[in-house]
């Protein structure tokens, strides 16, 4: 019975460690969105919710973009390895519970069968997603460790599935892309936290971050100037296109900013930066399910 016991708390913990690897939480996330968006904002009018949830071809869209994501995550923890044994040992150790070369093995064939569904919407679909893999390759092989190209490159990474959403909706409105920009500036600001969190990792390993190369005081005056930069497309969502009842989630997104950038100037440990990570990710988090406030009406007729 022991036995069993054992055997069995040792593959949950090789299940725990798998589903830590590929961030399971956040590709849950990832996929509300992209069904959120597409019912509420991107699909045409004429459709309801149960349309949209049942097309086959967006479901293919949705699969194939889960399995890059996970499969970029591999790949980035992989390169990785050493600098998160420095910065978060006992996450790092959890994860190299299922060995590397079955992580790596998990890779290929995530990415392969994500090929593998993207062909069977189109092959300019097939072309899209074996871009997207390559992007996130060569972000965790190369881009990662140059000067702001990193977080730059993280960010336009992280956009990728809505715009494989939108591109599949043929939906370029501009309402579309300032929540974009405003998204993006949360995400860029959230990976200069992140490099602020992981500095003693990158220093040790050569990483050239913006807190390694300028120092934790320049990237904070950098992060407070994108808060400022943000208010912009929170504006122009507000006051220039009808978000309807989201425009409140703006408004929180601006106090949370602010309460962010207070704790920002008072931080100095890991842990404060964790916090901070935590509060963006919050905001990102609120704007997947404010998205059902834009027209309530609209909501509520294509659910029924």
């Amino acid at each position: 019975m022991s036995r069993i016991s054992r055997r069995n708390k040792l593959l949950l913990l090789k299940f725990l460690s798998l589903f830590s690897v590929v961030r399971g939480y956040n590709i849950l996330i990832i996929v509300l969105a992209q069904y959120l968006a597409s019912i509420f904002i991107l699909s045409p009018d004429n459709l309801r919710a149960r349309d949209v949830v049942l097309d086959l071809n967006l479901f293919l869209i949705v699969l194939s973009t889960s399995l890059v994501i996970a499969g970029g995550y591999i790949i980035n923890s992989f390169y990785d390895s050493a600098k998160d044994l420095i910065n978060r040992p006992n996450k790092t150790r959890l994860d190299h519970m299922v060995s590397q070369k079955k992580i790596l093995t998990l890779y290929f064939v995530l990415n392969f069968i994500s090929i593998i569904v993207a062909s069977y919407v189109s092959f300019f679909a097939v072309l899209f997603f074996s871009a997207y893999i390559f992007g996130i390759w060569f972000y965790s092989h190369k881009l990662k460790k140059v000067l702001f190209l990193g977080n730059l490159t993280s960010a336009s990474l992280a956009l990728t599935p809505f715009f494989a959403v939108f591109i599949y909706y043929r939906n370029f409105e501009k309402v579309i892309f300032v929540h974009a920009l405003f998204l993006g500036l949360i995400i860029i600001m959230r990976e200069l936290i992140k490099d602020l969190e992981n500095i003693k990792g990158d220093i040790a390993l050569g990483y050239h971050t913006f807190p390694v190369i300028y120092g934790e005081r320049s990237t904070k005056a950098l992060i407070t100037l994108l808060v400022g930069i943000t208010v912009i497309p929170a504006f122009l969502l507000i006051n220039n296109f009808d978000v309807g009842l989201m425009s409140y989630y703006f408004y929180l997104s601006m106090i949370l900013l602010l309460v962010f950038l207070f704790w920002l100037w008072k931080s100095n440990e890991k842990l404060h930066y964790l916090l901070l990570h935590n509060i963006l990710k919050l905001i990102i988090v609120l704007g997947v399910f404010s998205i059902l406030l834009i027209d309530t009406d609209v909501v509520i007729n294509r659910i029924l």
